[in-house]
């Protein structure tokens, strides 16, 4: 391996950018109906003495990092705030490092850091996951390539074995090299549980009458998805009446489709959603639908999820974690357990789903298996966020991808138009104008993503952030209240 350039990080600034749903969404324990974007802008500094600036975006999501009820929405953003503050201050004080250098050295003592004002793994990844992206935009933008050329010459400098002991001597050089993106990837539209199916199910004076779809029915006609990604609540008759109503919409055509179900930590144990998955089999107005099923996504609590084997279910289709995917060895310990697959999302960090792609390779050629990653992750919004969380699936060789935050954000809501327009200006193939404003131009359930082979992680354009107000400092850990 060549050796990689060191950068110094000279500047990290945190942003907030509120915007609001065109519909409510049932997102885990909460319906949400508006929220906030954190975007950053780092500054590094080349080796050869040249600087830039480098961008990342993510929402900053309530009661899906941390679950406890205990906590308020607003604590639960102050929790992905401190992380930010926790890694923009490592970082800063870092000497000039390799990209994923600087992410190694600091990647688990953050975390312990984390887990010392009580925020976990997964929070805990949050900080390193958005700013990685950011530094390494920064390093491909001085370099002049696209994500996916400076990835397949391991311009990060990734040494596998250096966060994941399990990959000693893995020839992650090679293995980047043969990694294949694709132009193009199927949409995998999620169905939350409070989605309409059809016109009928909306009570009447609630239709948004945007323009764009509101409904399954109109998502399957105007953008031709044949992928669907459907939530289950846990309680059996409302699960399987629900079911029953997607699979009325989804068999309407004769076109094949396939889904996944999100269990969404609804289940005690392996049991009870296997005993879910055969009432389904045995319901005859679900008998396509779990023909087209591909796999379950974490359908049991995480304090539960990696303590009990999962093969009464893996024994019916493959199981994948993502809310227990706290940290780099989750996926290895839920593999023990009978697991099969993980999640790659961007909000756990890029440098994760690389590593975790490769223990999919190692362990498929040893015979036992099949492993594999799943692209998931709805609230990934127009614009650098998007972009670059489509710019890592194809390059993981991933041929589809859940996407929602387009159905249910109108285009670039919150930010400013002249952004949106250089957005549709610089990536024609991914958006397309709607009664004059910039959306995805999702296709027969495809998106196009040639234009993202620009130099950058996956843009070719510089938020607007002249406007856009600096995050907060977050107020975590709480204070303890006094006593009465």
């Amino acid at each position: 391996m060549a050796t990689p350039p060191r950068i110094k990080v000279l500047c990290v600034e945190l942003f907030e950018s509120p915007y609001r749903l065109r519909l409510p969404f049932r997102f885990g324990v909460i319906t949400v109906t508006e929220g906030r974007q954190v975007i950053t802008r780092v500054r590094v500094r080349h080796e050869s003495g040249r600087e830039a600036f480098g961008f990342a975006a993510e929402a900053l999501g309530a009661k899906w990092f941390d679950k406890n009820p205990a906590l308020s929405d607003a604590q639960n953003h102050d929790q992905l705030r401190r992380t930010l503050e926790l890694t923009r201050d490592a970082y800063l004080a870092a000497p000039a490092l390799s990209a994923f250098g600087l992410h190694a050295q600091h990647y688990r003592s953050i975390l312990a850091a984390g887990a010392s004002q009580g925020l976990d793994g997964l929070v805990s990844s949050f900080g390193p996951a958005l700013l990685d992206r950011a530094i390494l935009d920064a390093l491909l933008r001085v370099e002049g390539v696209s994500f996916w050329r400076g990835m397949q010459g391991n311009l990060p400098g990734i040494v596998a074995d250096t966060l994941a002991s399990d990959l000693q001597g893995f020839a992650i050089d090679g293995f980047l090299r043969n990694l294949q993106p694709a132009d193009s990837i199927h949409v995998r539209h999620t169905v939350g549980l409070l989605d309409p199916l059809v016109a009928s199910d909306q009570p009447p004076g609630t239709r948004v009458n945007d323009g764009l779809p509101e409904t399954l029915e109109e998502v399957v006609q105007v953008y031709g998805n044949r992928y669907f990604k459907l939530k289950v609540c846990g309680q059996r008759d409302a699960d399987l009446d629900r079911l029953q109503r997607i699979a009325s919409v989804l068999d309407h055509s004769p076109a094949p489709y396939w889904v996944t179900l999100d269990g969404n930590e609804q289940y005690d144990d392996a049991q009870a959603i296997a005993a879910m998955w055969q009432a389904m089999l045995a319901t005859p107005g679900l008998q396509r639908l779990c023909a087209s099923t591909l796999m379950v996504e974490q359908p049991i609590r995480r304090a539960r999820a990696l303590s009990q084997p999962i093969a009464p279910l893996a024994h019916f289709k493959p199981v994948i974690i993502d809310e227990s995917d706290g940290d780099l060895d989750a996926f290895i310990r839920a593999k023990a357990l009978g697991y099969t697959g993980v999640s790659s999302k961007n909000c756990k960090g890029f440098y994760k789903s690389v590593l975790n792609l490769a223990r999919c390779s190692v362990w498929n050629g040893a015979a036992d298996g099949p492993y594999f990653m799943s692209a998931e992750d709805l609230t990934t919004q127009a614009g650098v966020s998007v972009q670059q969380d489509l710019a890592l699936v194809s390059l993981l060789g991933l041929a589809h991808v859940e996407r929602n935050a387009h159905h249910f954000i109108d285009g670039f809501n919150g930010r400013p138009e002249a952004e949106a327009q250089a957005y549709l200006q610089a990536h024609p193939d991914l958006y397309h104008l709607h009664d004059g404003r910039a959306h995805l131009h999702i296709q027969d359930g495809i998106l196009q993503l040639g234009s993202l082979d620009c130099a950058g992680f996956g843009s070719g354009v510089s938020p607007v952030l002249d406007a856009t107000a600096l995050m907060a400092p977050a107020v975590w850990p709480p204070m303890a209240k006094e006593p009465a």
